[in-house]
């Protein structure tokens, strides 16, 4: 009965987890497209780097909410303090799990199941950064020059290459 209450627990914290990246992550979508609407000449490094920290920034914040709904239930059910609940969620969520502080054992099962969660919530957030990077890339590849045509003479090996 005490596992399957865990895991009923579970099951709601990653399921608002889950809704709550994927809220954020088309947040981060639609924000990210109107800027690039705006915005139809070169960025530059500098304007590129200030999105990036933007957007990392804000994924953080995101992250935090995160640990956040979790710390929430590790206050109502297993800790008596706020700053306990939400120091054993942020080592859970980010793995690092330092041991110092332990669930109760009607709730131990709780604490791995957030490290999974939290590793495969940071992934999410770390394709987005990526797919972002790539539009950036994208984006600002437009207004570079063509490149040159190749020229002169090939030897045999580069037709094998070409040709194969």
């Amino acid at each position: 009965m005490l596992f399957l209450q865990q895991l009923s627990v579970a099951a709601v914290l990653i399921t608002l987890t889950l809704s709550l990246q994927s809220a954020g992550m088309a947040g981060f979508v639609i924000w990210i497209r109107v800027y690039f609407a705006k915005n139809t000449s070169r960025l530059g490094v500098i304007r590129c780097a200030d999105l990036m920290v933007r957007v990392t920034h804000a994924m953080l914040t995101l992250q935090l909410f995160e640990i956040a709904l979790w710390s929430g239930f590790y206050r109502w059910k297993c800790f008596p303090s706020w700053d306990t609940a939400l120091y054993f969620s942020a080592t859970s969520y980010s793995t690092v799990g330092y041991g110092d502080v332990l669930l109760p054992n009607s709730w131990r099962m709780l604490g791995p199941i957030e490290s999974v969660t939290g590793v495969l919530m940071c992934a999410l957030s770390a394709s987005g950064l990526f797919a972002i990077v790539a539009r950036l890339v994208r984006h600002d590849e437009r207004f570079l020059p063509p490149l040159p045509p190749l020229s002169g003479p090939r030897d045999s090996r580069q037709e094998a290459f070409i040709s194969a």
